[in-house]
């Protein structure tokens, strides 16, 4: 199968189009005319994975591995050395970024994952009731993405109204209707913004709330009758307990 009909039918699941404008999703790398046996999901790209891969291969990602413009491709330095393996070994890529954000990733995390019906979606929120404790609340998603410990911002004693995204979200804060929100990379700053709104925040981790998409994906992609496998990079953080 040609990549350009797998891109079809992609575009069709997700429709590229509604990808923020400072996003890179689509065909990164490849020929829409290459035939393709097999394809590879993961979150990002990283050297283990590419060496675990066949030649040929169509590697779909969440991540872009080429996000902003580049001026040199320097094959000691990232992203070229990764890109420079997948040309040798003519290893296609596509990514699904925000695009897939919106349509599939947060609505099956919030469900499927938290387990808690969506009351609202508004863009990259969804926004759930909840109503528990607040240590209970963040015990629970602590368990339900794998986390080592809970980093937490609590202004409350009690969970009302949750928004939730995956990936990096703390840039929506200021817009969101809600008494705790979850997201991940919560920095600093971030946190000291969120106490002084009275919004209380757990941090669910970049890696660990957005590493569902291979398994989301693979089930749509099996209706193509191409062999599809799971091999998803690393998550590029080891936590190392006293």
């Amino acid at each position: 199968m040609k990549i350009s009909q797998i891109y079809d039918f992609l575009n069709e699941l997700s429709p590229f189009e509604l990808q923020e404008k400072w996003d890179n999703s689509g065909l990164l790398i490849g020929s829409f005319d290459d035939d393709i046996t097999q394809i590879a999901l993961s979150i990002d790209v990283d050297e283990k994975l590419l060496d675990s891969l066949e030649n040929n291969t169509l590697l779909i990602t969440h991540h872009p591995i080429i996000f902003g413009g580049l001026k040199q491709l320097e094959f000691s330095k990232y992203p070229a050395n990764l890109i420079q393996k997948m040309i040798q070994k003519n290893i296609s890529n596509i990514a699904m970024h925000t695009n897939f954000d919106q349509t599939h990733l947060n609505e099956y995390v919030a469900t499927e994952i938290l387990g808690y019906k969506i009351t609202k979606k508004d863009g990259f929120v969804a926004y759930l009731d909840v109503d528990e404790d607040f240590d209970v609340f963040a015990l629970k998603v602590s368990r339900a993405f794998g986390l080592k410990c809970v980093k937490a911002v609590k202004c409350a004693k009690r969970v009302k109204k949750v928004a939730f995204t995956t990936g990096s979200g703390c840039s929506l804060m200021r817009s969101l209707e809600a008494d705790c929100f979850l997201t991940g990379d919560v920095k600093y700053h971030d946190a000291m913004e969120a106490k002084s709104i009275n919004l209380s925040l757990i941090d669910i981790g970049h890696y660990e709330s957005e590493h569902f998409f291979a398994q989301i994906l693979e089930k749509s992609l099996k209706n193509l009758g191409l062999k599809v496998i799971i091999a998803s990079s690393e998550n590029p953080f080891t936590y190392i307990h006293p």
